[in-house]
């Protein structure tokens, strides 16, 4: 029994031995091949090893010059059309890349069927669109330009508008619900939309042109006032309430043209008082009509259209649509007839 033991401990003892042994080969493999490698790397020139990046911040390889940063690699999807100008995001990637060198593009068409899911999975509207990786959070320009990005599902869209790029094509138009102040044949494949704002002196101007070209129209395309209240416009707020109490009474457009050519007057009236007198003009339920504005009844509506111009990257007035193409500023009746009849023609 005394002999069974001392064979048992014998075994253990040599075991011991030999995984210790196996250890150390192993160490100093990985060793003397870690000095192998750098100086081969060295000798060779063709490239570094972990321990030799470590020590410098720049150094060269053949005809290239690399620089360390301490920012993480920042991925970014390019939605765009290669057959659209407009779409090209080159100048705007080299700008990028400027603020955050770590940048790694990948351009995807938005007819590829990678570039179909992500357009569908995240509501895209126009071209060119980018959207970042997660660690675009960890650089040093998101914490000073965090108001340009949108986080939508674990991604990051930025939105160029804002540093002055205009979208280059727009995949798809607003739409047009049952609703919305509307004219014209609603069968028709010629949709236009117009986001305006009734205190919105270029507004004002361009209405005169649109009705123009809408009792034209009127039996080939369908037409859409949308209202983009902006901030800076103080009064805006209240007309586009008015105009959506007078559409509850049937009269839009015809309150829609008073407060066009009234434009001064209710703009520098402080109560809204002067909107329950053009709806008493215009012959209107008056006492519908001053409950509804008072309880701002369609303030929804308002918010509605600030959402969707806000999608479809709209950021002043007036923005038009003539289905999926896009004209900014008050454009002239010459304009905005021939863009309809292009579509009519398709």
């Amino acid at each position: 029994m005394e002999n069974n033991i001392k064979t048992v401990e014998n075994n253990k003892g040599k075991n011991r031995i030999k995984n210790l042994i196996s250890i150390i080969i192993l160490l100093v493999g990985l060793l003397i091949g870690s000095f192998c490698i750098d100086f081969i790397q060295l000798f060779k020139g063709g490239g570094f090893s972990q321990k030799n990046l470590n020590k410098t911040d720049v150094f060269e390889v053949g005809e290239k010059t690399w620089v360390a940063f301490s920012e993480p690699i920042v991925d970014v999807k390019v939605i765009t059309d290669d057959e659209c100008e407009s779409c090209d995001a080159s100048d705007i990637l080299v700008w990028s890349r400027r603020v955050m060198p770590t940048l790694s593009a990948k351009e995807l068409s938005f007819d590829s069927e990678e570039g179909k899911e992500i357009i569908e999975e995240n509501n895209i509207k126009f071209l060119p669109t980018f959207i970042f990786s997660k660690s675009v959070k960890e650089t040093d320009f998101y914490t000073q330009a965090q108001a340009l990005f949108t986080e939508r599902e674990g991604s990051l869209f930025m939105h160029y508008e804002k540093l002055g790029v205009e979208p280059g094509r727009y995949l798809d138009a607003p739409e047009i619900k049952e609703d919305d102040a509307v004219f014209g044949n609603k069968d028709s494949e010629v949709k236009v939309v117009v986001f305006s704002d009734f205190q919105c002196s270029h507004c004002q101007s361009f209405y005169k042109s649109f009705r123009e070209v809408m009792k034209e129209f009127e039996d080939q395309a369908f037409f859409n006032l949308k209202q983009l209240s902006l901030e800076i416009n103080p009064r805006s707020e209240g007309a586009a309430l008015a105009s959506f109490c007078a559409l509850e009474q049937e009269k839009f457009w015809e309150y829609a043209d008073k407060l066009y050519s009234d434009q001064v007057r209710w703009v520098n009236s402080a109560t809204n008082q002067v909107f329950k007198n053009y709806a008493s003009s215009l012959k209107l339920d008056v006492n519908q009509f001053s409950s509804c504005l008072d309880e701002k009844k369609y303030q929804d509506k308002i918010d509605e259209s600030i959402e969707e111009a806000i999608s479809f990257n709209i950021m002043g007035t007036p923005a038009t649509f003539v289905n999926a193409n896009f004209q900014t500023g008050a454009v002239g009746y010459d304009e905005l007839k021939k863009a309809i009849e292009a579509e009519l023609e398709k």
